[in-house]
């Protein structure tokens, strides 16, 4: 499970799948959006096992525990070996806000039709359009 003793923290997020690239991993920790034990960091930091790590992804900050190290990429199956999910119950409450906001409740058959719904209008139009047409000659 322990590859090296310690790596970088640019790579660790990158590795447990917590950024999708490298890349955008360093420019988050560049913009302070990233901290380790309660203290920003540099790319170049390394984590070691225990380290606490915060990343602020708007509109919350999740919260990991490093329990093992890995530098290379590996499957969303194989991450929880890797780091575990430590954040709190309150800011996972605001996405859910978040996410109940941006949707709305909107009861089935309400507000604009479904594919489906678009195509069974269609076709009773049609449908209806025919008996029009008998109705004229």
């Amino acid at each position: 499970m322990v590859m090296d003793e310690q790596v970088r923290v640019d790579k660790w997020l990158w590795a447990v799948r917590i950024f999708k690239t490298r890349s955008i991993a360093a420019e988050a920790i560049k913009k302070g959006r990233v901290t380790v034990n309660r203290n920003p960091v540099k790319s170049s930091r390394t984590v070691k096992i225990g380290d606490t790590v915060e990343v602020k992804k708007q509109p919350i900050t999740y919260t990991f525990k490093v329990v093992g190290i890995i530098g290379k990429r590996v499957g969303a199956k194989l991450v929880p070996d890797y780091m575990k999910d430590i954040t709190p119950e309150s800011e996972l409450a605001i996405l859910k806000t978040q996410r109940y906001v941006m949707n709305g409740l909107r009861d089935r058959g309400t507000g604009r039709p479904t594919k489906k719904e678009r195509r069974d209008i269609d076709q009773f139009q049609d449908y209806d359009d025919l008996f029009d047409e008998e109705e004229n000659f």
